[in-house]
């Protein structure tokens, strides 16, 4: 059904899109007349031999929603029925802003491909906790990621104060966190993925993470574009740290190889879709061959279909995610996946 109202919905400017189809979900979801059961009758999960427990924490299947699709955590329940095993929300950071100006999002159809400068527009972290809270009263089954970046106007230098302020924050209310400093959409985000400011970050959110004995994981989202050696110090840093893992990959810069209309490719922002499944494949094996498969990786980049997932596994990743795949493939990509993976 998706291919006939796909077209539709591609006639719109995507960032339009994106909340007509979301708020007419959580409509449908909430007050339709059986709506859940509908949603979860159709494209719901409830298929043996796909749980997995990754960095303490148990799925009822791999493939999870990315972040930057709900930053707000605002249409959790809905997507969740959609039969993904987790949701990651964000990203967050301290106060509010509204991102980047528009248009900010532009479709690459003949790439399958998105690219999105949004910049970091989200509610603020008091919004997104005080709504979480809501939900984990009513359900806690739904496993909940929380991507935390800083504010476009904290300087680098007092970058970690944001990360500690989200984190402390969201602390009760997600199942694990991300630390985002690979956005290519906030100026002189991806610095802080160099050595030493990656290590204050990372070390200082341990420190919060053991303070009342009980501890959440945190991963590290890190960008397609990064050297071997720069991929070396990933390895470094994620077993000095001791955090949890690595989600690979965030949205790339490059644009080579493209066969959309050049007025398009030259927007500037992050590139995700399926050029970006080779590359972000080829980080998750590099990371997982260095590290002796040491750590969980979350493969995200690129994934289309089942065979696209496949590969993301089959190359070291311990659960996939996805985002651009969901858009251009709809809803029953998800349990399209799962019934592959059996």
């Amino acid at each position: 059904m998706y291919r006939f109202i796909k077209p539709v919905f591609f006639q719109l400017d995507p960032e339009k899109a994106h909340y007509f189809v979301t708020r007419r979900l959580n409509w449908f979801n909430t007050h339709f007349p059986f709506g859940k059961t509908i949603l979860r009758s159709s494209f719901g999960v409830n298929i043996k031999g796909l749980e997995r427990e990754v960095f303490g924490i148990k799925f009822s299947n791999p493939v999870g929603l990315a972040a930057g699709f709900d930053k707000n955590g605002e249409y959790i329940e809905a997507l969740s029925n959609l039969g993904f095993g987790f949701i990651e929300v964000g990203t967050v950071t301290p106060l509010p802003q509204p991102g980047n100006d528009k248009p900010r999002m532009f479709r690459l159809v003949d790439d399958n491909a998105i690219i999105n400068r949004m910049g970091f527009n989200n509610k603020g972290v008091d919004t997104l906790a005080e709504r979480l809270r809501l939900l984990k009263s009513k359900d806690s089954k739904i496993v909940i990621g929380g991507n935390i970046g800083k504010n476009k106007n904290t300087p680098n230098e007092e970058a970690v104060n944001d990360y500690i302020k989200c984190f402390d924050r969201l602390f009760d209310v997600v199942d694990y966190f991300v630390v985002n400093v690979s956005s290519p959409n906030t100026p002189g985000l991806r610095s802080l993925q160099e050595k030493g400011p990656l290590k204050d970050i990372l070390n200082a959110l341990q420190a919060r993470n053991l303070v009342n004995g009980v501890s959440r994981p945190i991963l590290l989202k890190i960008a397609p574009d990064l050297t071997n050696e720069q991929l070396d110090d990933i390895v470094e840093i994620v077993q000095e740290t001791k955090i949890a893992g690595v989600i690979a990959t965030n949205t790339t810069i490059d644009r080579n190889g493209l066969y959309s209309p050049a007025q398009v490719v030259k927007e500037a922002g992050g590139l995700s879709g399926k050029p970006l499944t080779q590359k972000s494949t080829a980080v998750i094996r590099y990371l997982a061959d260095k590290s002796g498969r040491s750590f969980p990786i979350i493969g995200v980049g690129g994934i289309h279909s089942p065979e696209d997932a496949k590969e993301k596994l089959a190359a070291g990743a311990s659960l996939i995610q996805l985002y651009t795949g969901f858009i251009y493939e709809g809803p029953g990509l998800v349990k399209r996946i799962c019934k592959a993976l059996v």
